[in-house]
């Protein structure tokens, strides 16, 4: 059983399901429209107002979660907290009050994690796709075929912001409408070609926004009933009669939703005329159920992380036998080591098959280049903070540790980065690693333990260890060797 929670601009929402062998089923849902993207102030810092709503929302999400037998539980914050100033803050707070981690995913992994709840929905029909979400913050555009996705973007505009912009106190009238558009169309302008209908048969919108608009057009019997640009411009036009948000009342549009529904209606306009296409298929699946598909996922050992890592070996030509190398013997010399927790085995294995990518930059300061590459390369499944551990340790791989000294403050990290440099020193002096040879230990020091003769038949290691000591006792870390008979 699983559940998926997504902090989202405009409301948090949350899913807990079980897979039943062929399909993920909802088992309780629960929404709060938080409007967290409205709560930024003009300095780009969530509101102490907004921070409170979100904190008992957090805090009514988690006593429903305790009632579940959960086998994993994955929180997914998007742009509003992704570009808050003062996130860093919050999110301690925050994760206390859902009691799990916060993952602050990029626009580009939320696109992905969207196409892969819709493609689930639409089981494995084999159709090329595009899907069109419109959040509080953000709008992503993912091209597809079948589960396959071929192209995300994810652009800085969402419905609460152009509400806000276009629409300022709710007033209503043609020329903003205009204007909203226009402006609309600018943000896709540039990206729009491969998106083109020639690339696709269905465009399908996901979010809530666009299911509540294609709800008003149906329900309210505006254009054809369907979501075409017609029955849009018919309810746009509707809209412009009312005056102002206040005075909404559509059938099938919830009170809380008619706030940011015209600059939603805006977008959406926008995105069809730029791209040239005259309809779309709302469906009821997107981020949420994109997270439950990936939890699953996980659980069968078709982790999404493992083909990124793959794939990105593979995009910078590293060596893959250095590579495998390295993050065999880290993982070895990490057991050994008797981490608290796995929380870092599987961050440990990627940053060692991925600790030589820097190399595709240079030769020389590959560790600083890789840490680099990693924290902002687009590694699909990974969360910001996963590729931010993973850039600490391939930075941590050699030379002077005073550059993560406050990230060895983690003593189960601290372990994984010493597994790493070793691991990468007995893979440069070309040496098979056996553990009935050697024991390693770490708590308050390092200990070293090798057998009798273990230096001369590794002449030139004893040097790389006594600068590997002077590394640790920098940082007031005692290293010692101990040989046994």
């Amino acid at each position: 059983m699983f559940a998926a929670v997504d902090l989202g601009s405009n409301s948090f929402r949350m899913h807990i399901a079980s897979h039943d062998g062929d399909t993920i089923r909802i088992l309780r849902t629960a929404r709060d429209p938080i409007r967290l993207a409205a709560g930024l102030d003009s300095h780009g810092n969530m509101t102490d107002a907004a921070m409170q709503a979100a904190l008992e929302c957090l805090t009514r999400f988690h006593s429903i979660l305790k009632t579940f037998p959960l086998d994993a539980v994955r929180v997914v914050a998007t742009n509003t907290i992704r570009i808050a100033k003062n996130a860093p803050a919050f999110l301690p707070l925050a994760e206390k009050a859902i009691g799990y981690p916060i993952e602050i995913i990029s626009g580009e992994e939320e696109g992905r994690l969207i196409y892969m709840g819709v493609a689930s929905t639409l089981a494995s029909s084999n159709e090329r796709r595009l899907v069109l979400d419109i959040g509080g913050g953000s709008t992503e555009l993912i091209l597809g075929q079948g589960q396959e996705i071929e192209r995300v973007e994810s652009f800085s505009i969402g419905n609460v912001k152009h509400s806000q912009l276009f629409f300022p106190g709710g007033r209503i009238d043609a020329a903003s409408f205009e204007a909203a558009i226009v402006s609309a169309r600018s943000y896709f302008e540039d990206a729009a070609p491969p998106y083109y209908p020639q690339y696709w048969s269905t465009a399908y919108g996901s979010s809530g926004t666009i299911r509540s608009i294609a709800d008003a057009i149906a329900k309210n019997n505006l254009g054809d009933g369907t979501l075409s640009r017609a029955s849009m411009d018919a309810l746009k036009q509707r809209l412009i009669q009312f005056g102002h948000t206040s005075r909404i009342e559509l059938l099938g549009m919830k009170p809380d939703r008619a706030s940011v529904i015209v600059g939603g209606l805006a977008i959406l306009i926008g995105v069809m005329q730029e791209l040239g296409f005259e309809r779309m298929m709302p469906i009821e699946a997107g981020l949420r159920m994109g997270v439950l598909w990936d939890l699953q996922w996980r659980a069968t050992k078709r982790d999404r992380r493992e083909q990124s890592v793959r794939g990105c070996l593979q995009r910078f030509h590293a060596d893959e036998g250095r590579a495998k190398r390295v993050a065999d013997i880290a993982g070895l010399l990490y057991t050994q080591l008797k981490p608290t927790a796995d929380t870092y085995a599987r961050y440990l294995y990627w940053s060692g098959l991925l600790h030589e990518m820097g190399l595709a930059v240079s030769q020389s300061g590959y560790h600083k280049h890789g840490a680099y590459m990693i924290a902002n390369a687009d590694l699909p499944g990974f969360t910001t903070r996963e590729q931010r551990v993973m850039s600490i340790m391939v930075l941590g791989q050699k030379g002077n540790l005073r550059k993560i000294e406050d990230a060895l403050a983690d003593p189960d990290l601290a372990k994984a980065i010493l597994a790493l440099r070793l691991a990468v020193m007995f893979m440069h002096s070309r040496i098979e690693v056996n553990l009935d040879e050697m024991r390693l230990r770490m708590k308050n020091k390092i200990e070293l333990e090798l057998k009798s003769g273990w230096f001369m038949h590794h002449p030139t290691v004893s040097f790389l260890i006594e600068k590997e000591k002077e590394f640790w006792n920098e940082i007031g870390v005692d290293f010692a060797i101990k040989i046994n008979a």
